[in-house]
């Protein structure tokens, strides 16, 4: 462990900004990284932190291959990160009047299946019904070898729709390979020269580039793992197969630019800023959150803008908070595990504010929990820790219930899923309930305020 720890504290300082964080704060950071990446052999993270609209980590953690330390410094392919790029390209064009979103695709690309039906914005939103020429999570036979955007078009873009255009939703990396084309098309040059031109130069992101060029030993390699085996170094696959739907490989600093550019609604326009993030509506009007090329919703009592990204051997999350102007964003090579996941909500506890004011003097009550519970399964509460409300919930019909049903299961482990809050003048405390065997339960409490409240509540339901 003491070699695991050593190796996972490589650190470049990012000299350009204050450091707004703790020690504490980036000890705890540096604890849940080595933690997590220690518990599933991921090889190893790189981390970037957005507080308050500044900069305020980039550190990076473990090996980025087998000769080569992780480094801040290095670029990490961000895969189906890249599409908001594309999305915001297609934004761009249309400002230059050179396009509509809502213009048909066969206007620019002929051959398309109803293509004189899809538009732009479908390809965007992942409502055209294009078939989608990678949903596995692994990479397949035909990725043995180089391809290119036609070739991919010509064999998954030619096929019967899934379902038509702006009906449904249904991810398409090849909707994202047919809106490349048409932006070189209409741009008359690369993707990447335009992107350049237009975003990555004047955001100062210098270390943006082609993903299929950081397939070298100097730059971080993929990994991959079977089943609970050996963690390997992944084959990548031949080149072309990502384009417009993933092709960038940048560092996550890099990635934090465009993240408070999107905050501050600097560099693009504003308009275009919001048409990205509002989710697009099918034809039933209803919709899962995804505007163009990223998500729009609510998780964890915040409201995030935010998209992940799979490549082969690879997983990154990017998560913009705009109303605090705060973002995470998590790199790894490997692309097996939930690591991106656990790092983001477990920074996310660490470095940012609860989003809402914590409650003086209310703590987990969790000891206290387990005792009642312990005492609801025997069949005998102490009924001078319950108030009058909840002693009539405990009738002798709902207590056999409780005792009956719960008990088979065993004693669980509680864990409390969030902070308490106030509702009705009682204080909130959800829990989940861990049963041996995987069983989980939710428990929804309400108590009387302070450490010694009566209980309101105290429901046992389905997780």
């Amino acid at each position: 462990m003491l070699r695991l720890s050593a190796a996972l504290l490589a650190l470049v300082a990012f000299p350009a900004t204050a450091q707004p964080l703790t020690h504490a704060e980036i000890g705890q950071v540096d604890q849940l990284v080595a933690k997590t990446l220690s518990e599933t052999g991921v090889p190893s993270a790189e981390i970037a932190i957005v507080r308050d609209g500044k900069l305020v980590l980039d550190k990076a953690y473990g090996k980025a291959n087998e000769k080569l330390p992780a480094s801040p410094a290095l670029p990490y392919q961000i895969a189906s990160n890249s599409k908001q790029f594309t999305a915001m390209a297609l934004l761009l064009l249309e400002d230059e009047g050179k396009l509509s979103l809502d213009e048909r695709v066969s206007k620019y690309i002929p051959g398309i299946t109803q293509g004189d039906r899809i538009t732009i914005r479908q390809l965007l939103s992942h409502t055209s019904g294009l078939q989608d020429f990678w949903p596995q999570d692994y990479s397949f036979v035909d990725m043995e070898r180089s391809t290119t955007p036609q070739q991919i078009l010509d064999k998954w873009a030619k096929k019967p729709l899934d379902f038509e255009p702006g009906t449904r939703w249904q991810y398409s990396n090849t909707g994202y390979v047919v809106a490349g084309l048409i932006a070189e098309k209409v741009s008359g040059q690369p993707l990447l020269t335009y992107l350049h031109r237009k975003i990555f130069d004047p955001l100062g992101m210098t270390s943006v580039r082609d993903q299929d060029d950081t397939n070298t030993p100097a730059f971080p390699a993929g990994y991959k793992r079977n089943a609970l085996g050996p963690v390997r170094v992944a084959q990548q696959p031949g080149r072309g197969w990502l384009y417009a739907a993933g092709e960038l490989s940048m560092t996550a600093a890099d990635l934090a630019k465009w993240d408070i550019a999107r905050m501050d609604r600097t560099l693009i326009p504003a308009s275009d800023w919001v048409e990205q993030e509002t989710p697009v509506l099918r034809t039933d009007g209803r919709t899962n959150g995804y505007g163009l090329g990223v998500y729009n919703h609510y998780a964890r009592d915040r409201h995030i803008i935010d998209h992940g990204g799979e490549a082969v051997g690879f997983l990154t999350q990017n998560t913009v908070y705009p109303e605090t102007k705060d973002a995470i964003i998590v790199f790894t090579n490997a692309d097996f595990s939930g690591a991106t996941d656990t790092l983001t909500a477990g920074i996310e506890k660490i470095v940012l504010n609860s989003p809402e004011s914590a409650l003086d003097n209310e703590g987990d009550r969790l000891a206290d929990a387990q005792a009642l519970y312990a005492a609801l399964v025997a069949g005998n509460p102490d009924r001078s820790k319950l108030t009058p409300d909840l002693d009539y919930y405990f009738n002798p019909t709902t207590l056999g219930d409780y005792s009956s049903s719960l008990a088979p299961l065993g004693q669980p482990k509680i864990e409390m899923k969030r902070a308490p809050r106030l509702r009705g003048g009682f204080v909130n405390r959800n829990y989940t309930l861990h049963y041996a065997g995987g069983k989980d339960l939710t428990l929804v409490t309400y108590a009387e305020p302070g450490a010694a409240g009566r209980w309101e509540q105290f429901m046992i339901m389905p997780e």
